[in-house]
C-alpha cells in the first residue's frame, strides 16, 4: 500500500481534493499551531540547561540645595548576573525529555488527524458518487413508469383494467419523482460537507464533475500484524506519551534532592557615561537547596507521576486492542459486504426476469396489475440497493486502509496572521 493510502484507490479527482485538503483544513492546520506550542514548551524546558545571563542598567541625577547653593551629581551603573543551575540529578534533562516526547507525539497526533481527515473526504466523495450515479437511476426509473402508466391508461380507456390501477401507478410515479427530490437535495449537503472538509466556504462545486463508484483495487498486503499496528501514528503517540511520563517519574525523583546553583555578579558604576568601564566589582556565589519537611509534597508528586505513567501504559494498551479491532473489523466487513453485494446483484437479476414475465402476462391479460406494480417496485428498490452496497463496499476498504495506515511527510502551513 502507498504511504498515502488514497493512492490506491487510483482515483485523480480524490488525489486532487485532498492535497487541497491538507493545505486548507482549519483543524489540520489548528494542530499544527498545537504541535508548535508544544515544540516552544520544550524549547523553554530545555533553556535551563545553560546559564541565564541577566543585564541592567541605571542612571540617577541628585539635586541638592544647601545655604542657597544648590548641586548635582550623576551616578550611572551597569551589571551582569549569571545564573545557573547544577543539573546533578537529571531533573532538568529529564523535564527536557519528557517536552520532547510531547512534540513528538503532538506530531503523531497530527497525523491521525490527516488519516481521519482524508477518509472522511474520500467516504464523501463516494457518498457523493453514489448520489450521482443513483439521480441516473431514478431518472431512468420515472421514464420507465411513466411508460407503463402509458400503457395502463390506454387500456383503462379500452376498458381492459380499473381506475385503481391507473391511480396505482400514478401514485408510483409522484413517489419517484418525490425520491428525485430528496436525493437532490442530499446531493447539494453533501457538497457542502465536502466543501467544508476542503477548507471552502459551503457551496456547490461538483454539478458537472463527471464523479462515479470506482471498482476496488486488489486487496492490500497487510504484512505482519505486530508491524502494521506499530506504525499507526495514533499508537506511536502513546507510546511516546507513556516515554514522556516516564521522564516526568524520574524529575519528581530528582527533585527529592537538593538543588545546586551557581550565581555571579560584575557590576560598575561611574559618576560619568565615559567613565562607567573603568572600575569593576565582580562576586560569585553557590548555593544548595535542599528539602528539609515539606508535608510530603514532593513524594505526592511522584506518587502521582507514577500513577500518570501506569496511565499511559494502559491506554497504550488499549489503543494496540483498538487497532487490532479496527483492522479485523474492516477486513471481514469487506469480505461480508462483498458477499451481500453478489447476492443483491443476483437478486436484480432475478426480478428483472420477474418483472418482463409479469409485465408480458398482465398485457395478455393473464395476471392483475398489482402483480406487475410488486415486481417492478421490487426490481426499482433492488437498482437502489446495489448501489448502496456498492458505496458501502467501497467505505470498508477506507475503514480498512485508515486501520492500517503509517504517518507520511507533512507539509507544515504557515501561521495564521491578523491582517491590519
Amino acid at each position: 500500500m502507498p504511504t498515502q493510502w488514497w493512492q490506491s484507490l487510483h482515483d485523480t479527482q480524490l488525489d486532487n481534493l485532498i492535497e487541497e485538503a491538507l493545505g486548507n483544513n482549519f483543524t489540520i492546520r489548528s494542530a499544527w499551531d498545537r504541535l508548535a506550542q508544544t515544540e516552544q514548551i520544550a524549547v523553554k524546558t530545555g533553556a535551563d540547561l545553560l546559564p541565564q545571563i541577566d543585564y541592567k542598567g541605571t542612571a540617577e541625577r541628585k539635586r541638592q540645595e544647601t545655604a542657597g547653593i544648590k548641586t548635582y551629581s550623576s551616578n550611572y551603573t551597569t551589571s551582569l548576573v549569571l545564573s545557573y543551575e547544577i543539573d546533578l540529578w537529571g531533573k532538568i534533562r529529564s523535564s527536557q525529555q519528557a517536552a520532547i516526547m510531547d512534540a513528538e507525539a503532538a506530531k503523531q497526533d497530527i497525523a491521525t488527524a490527516e488519516i481521519t481527515l482524508t477518509s472522511n473526504i474520500a467516504k464523501t466523495w463516494y457518498q457523493l458518487a453514489e448520489l450521482k450515479e443513483k439521480d441516473a437511476v431514478l431518472n431512468r426509473q420515472i421514464n420507465t413508469n411513466r411508460k407503463v402508466l402509458d400503457i395502463i391508461t390506454t387500456r383503462f380507456r379500452q376498458g381492459l383494467t380499473g381506475a385503481s390501477d391507473v391511480y396505482r401507478q400514478k401514485q408510483l410515479v409522484e413517489a419517484t419523482q418525490g425520491k428525485i427530490i430528496q436525493n437532490h437535495e442530499n446531493i447539494v449537503l453533501l457538497q457542502h460537507k465536502l466543501s467544508v472538509l476542503l477548507g471552502r466556504p459551503p457551496s456547490i462545486y461538483w454539478l458537472d464533475d463527471s464523479i462515479t463508484l470506482i471498482d476496488l483495487p486488489p486487496f492490500p498486503q497487510t504484512g505482519i500484524p505486530s508491524s502494521v499496528i506499530q506504525r499507526r501514528p495514533d499508537v506511536i503517540s502513546e507510546y511516546k506519551t507513556i516515554q514522556a511520563a516516564d521522564m516526568r517519574v524520574a524529575a519528581a525523583i530528582a527533585d527529592q534532592y537538593p538543588t545546586i546553583s551557581i550565581s555571579s555578579t560584575a557590576e560598575t558604576s561611574a559618576d560619568r557615561v565615559s567613565d562607567l568601564f573603568d572600575d569593576w566589582l565582580a562576586n560569585l556565589a553557590g548555593n544548595a537547596i535542599g528539602p528539609l519537611f515539606d508535608a510530603d509534597l514532593r513524594k505526592a508528586e511522584l506518587k502521582r507521576t507514577q500513577a500518570v505513567l501506569s496511565q499511559a501504559i494502559n491506554d497504550y494498551a488499549q489503543a494496540i486492542l483498538e487497532a487490532i479491532k479496527e483492522t479485523e473489523n474492516a477486513v471481514n466487513q469487506e469480505k461480508y459486504q462483498l458477499k451481500y453485494l453478489n447476492n443483491l446483484r443476483t437478486q436484480l437479476v432475478l426480478s428483472r426476469q420477474v418483472y418482463k414475465r409479469t409485465k408480458q402476462s398482465y398485457i395478455k391479460g393473464q395476471l392483475d396489475y398489482l402483480r406487475v406494480l410488486d415486481a417492478l417496485s421490487s426490481q426499482q428498490n433492488l437498482e437502489i440497493n446495489v448501489l448502496n452496497a456498492r458505496r458501502f463496499l467501497i467505505e470498508r476498504r477506507i475503514d480498512l486502509y485508515k486501520a492500517i495506515a503509517g504517518s507520511w511527510d507533512m507539509k507544515r502551513p504557515e501561521p495564521a496572521k491578523i491582517n491590519k
